[in-house]
Formats: C-alpha cells, structure tokens, sequence
C-alpha cells in the first residue's frame, strides 16, 4: 500500500525552549543520528523515512525557514499552518492529500527511530486499520493509518492527537526492537541517543 507520511513540525517546544533558550528551536538542534553524522533533528527524522515513502508532507510554520528548506531538500511538500494544535496539523494535511491509501504520521521531534521500524510499521496497516509500533510493550510512533480513517483525521481539532481513533480500529501492535518509537527531543539532555 502507497502511503503518504506527515511529519509534525510546526509545535513550539516550550519545554526545550525553557531548558535551551527562547530562542532555541529543537527542530534545528545538532543532533548524532543512528548512522553517526550530526545533522539538524528534522533532517534526522526525514533521512529515516524509508525511500519507499514517496508522498511527503512537512506541516510548519512559515517563520521556520530553516525546516521549509530541508523539507523541500528531502522532497517533501509543505503545508503551512498557524497552529501549533496536533490535531489542527493532521487534519490539514490529511486534507491536502486526500487522496492517498493512507497515512503515516510522524512526530518532527523523533530523530532515532529506525527506517526499519517505520517499513514494519507501513506494512502492518490496512485499508480499515491502524498500524503503531510497540517496543517494551508501549505503543510509540510513527502510527499508521489505513484510508478508512480519512475522515477521522480530518475531524481531529486543537492538540488532541489521534488516539480517540484507536477505540474504532482493528489496532496492528507491531512489535519493535527500537527505543527510538519513544524518543522525542523534548529536552536538550535527550538529543544524545543512549
């Protein structure tokens, strides 16, 4: 199944701001990926996505520069958006790509997760399902979304993500040997994969 990817960038991250500097945006903070090469947390996230991940959408802000060039470097679309909401930033760009067999929504602050997790992931979504990996028996991210949900997605509001969706799903727990599913970049401590 085709799927479409959206990567979540357009949040402020308060909390590293507070512990970095106001002026600290973690999207762009140096960061070691898994293959040992410091590049910008974004670019980490986007050089994970698998190749076979062909759609790409990045939903910002457009006072981020720095993230619309490197999403357009990786061959992404952009969406812009003035909230910061989750829910506001899936709706929008399940929206946009309306027609696709699916989605995949990955967080923009989650720079170690595995390219092979995220393969694993897309292939246990189905038509009517969602598909999320699970690594030391919790749930983590990117999660997958079978077109069925579509209409769900593009209801979701605010910065309430898409978890109510589960309630109404056949849920595919692909289990994962990968701490990245749970890493995200809240804090600068948190930058250094372990």
């Amino acid at each position: 199944m085709s799927i479409t990817a959206i990567v979540l960038a357009a949040g402020q991250g308060s909390r590293f701001r507070a512990e970095a500097g106001a002026d600290q945006d973690k999207l762009l903070a140096d960061c070691v990926g898994l293959d040992g090469v410091v590049r910008p947390v974004i670019e980490q996230v986007l050089k994970n996505l698998p190749s076979a991940v062909a759609d790409r959408w990045v939903v910002t802000s457009a006072d981020r520069p720095e993230v619309i060039r490197l999403a357009e470097i990786y061959g992404c679309k952009v969406l812009l958006l003035r909230s910061a909401g989750m829910g506001d930033s899936i709706a929008a760009a399940v929206a946009a790509s309306a027609s696709a067999n699916g989605w995949l929504v990955v967080l923009g602050d989650m720079p170690f997760i595995q390219s092979s997790s995220i393969e694993r992931v897309i292939a246990g979504v189905e038509e009517g399902g969602i598909s999320v990996p699970v690594q030391d028996g919790q749930y983590g991210h990117p999660v997958a979304f079978g077109r069925a949900f579509g209409p769900g997605l593009m209801a979701l509001t605010g910065d309430r993500g898409a978890k109510p969706l589960f309630a109404q799903a056949a849920v595919c727990e692909v289990a994962v040997d990968d701490p990245g599913v749970s890493w995200d970049v809240d804090v600068p401590a948190l930058l250094h994969y372990l």
